[in-house]
C-alpha cells in the first residue's frame, strides 16, 4: 500500500543503492534515484520530494553542496545525509548546510525504516509536532532548536540527539556506551571523550552555571542523568 510519500535516495553506490530503493518500495514509499551529485540538485528541485536520503562524498559534488543550493533556493523537505564515517557528523552543520538529520554507513534497513517512519509521522502531524518543556526552557526537536524565555539557541544535530534522548527519559542514568549507540549508530567509532565533550558544549546552552550543572549531572564512572524535576 502507497505511504503518499516520495523520498529520493542519491548514492552512488550501486550496491546499496538498489537494496535501499527495493526495502523503500516494499515499505510502500515512492522512491526516486540518482547517482551523482548534478543530477541530484535537479531531481530534488524539479520532483519536491517529501525526504531526500543524501550522501555525503558524491562524485562531482559534496552531499553538503547540494544541500546547500536546494535550501537557497527554497527546497524546504526533510534532507537526510548518509555518512561512512561518525567523525563525519561533526562536519555536518545543520546550520549552515540545512541539513535534518544524519545516517551512519552502514546501516541497517530496520534503522533506517523506522527512522523515516518517525520523520513520516512528524511530516503528518507538522503542527502538532514534538516539544519538551522543562525549567524556562522548550525543545522542539524537529527544527533543531531550543528556546529559552523565548529567545533562540540553535543546536547542532548532535547535541539535540543527545538532549532529546534525555528529555524522552528523565531522571533515568543512562550510561555512556547506550548514548553513544543513539547518537552516533551503532556501528560507530567515537570514543568516550567525543561524547564528553559534547556534553560540555550541551551543559553551556541549557545550564545556569555550566560548571555546576543542575540539569545535566554526571553520574561518576557510569554516565549521565537528566534532572527533570
Amino acid at each position: 500500500m502507497s505511504k503518499g510519500i516520495k523520498i529520493l535516495i542519491v548514492e552512488d553506490d550501486e550496491n546499496l543503492r538498489f537494496l535501499v530503493v527495493h526495502r523503500l518500495q516494499a515499505e510502500g514509499y515512492e522512491v526516486l534515484e540518482v547517482g551523482d551529485g548534478e543530477l541530484a540538485e535537479h531531481s530534488i528541485l524539479t520532483e519536491k520530494p517529501d525526504i531526500v536520503l543524501l550522501d555525503w562524498m558524491l562524485p562531482g559534488k559534496q552531499g553538503s553542496e547540494i544541500c546547500q543550493g536546494v535550501r537557497s533556493l527554497g527546497y524546504e523537505g526533510l534532507i537526510i545525509m548518509m555518512t561512512a564515517k561518525a567523525q563525519d557528523i561533526d562536519k555536518i552543520d545543520a546550520y549552515n548546510f540545512g541539513v535534518s538529520d544524519y545516517v551512519t554507513k552502514p546501516f541497517n534497513m530496520d534503522v533506517l525504516i523506522a527512522m523515516l517512519e518517525s520523520k513520516v509521522k512528524f511530516l503528518a502531524n507538522n503542527d502538532r509536532s514534538e516539544i519538551h518543556r522543562f525549567g524556562d526552557m522548550e525543545h522542539h526537536p524537529n527544527i533543531h532548536t531550543l528556546y529559552r524565555q523565548g529567545r533562540k539557541i540553535e543546536l547542532t544535530i548532535l547535541e539535540n540527539r543527545i538532549l532529546l534522548y534525555f528529555l524522552r527519559n528523565p531522571n533515568k542514568v543512562i550510561n555512556r556506551d547506550e548514548l553513544m549507540l543513539v547518537v552516533w549508530g551503532y556501528n560507530s567509532d567515537v570514543n568516550t571523550r567525543t561524547l564528553d565533550m559534547h556534553i560540555v558544549r550541551l551543559r553551556k546552552k541549557i545550564e545556569s552555571n555550566p560548571d555546576n550543572p543542575q540539569l545535566l549531572q554526571t553520574v561518576r564512572g557510569v554516565g549521565y542523568r537528566f534532572n527533570a524535576n
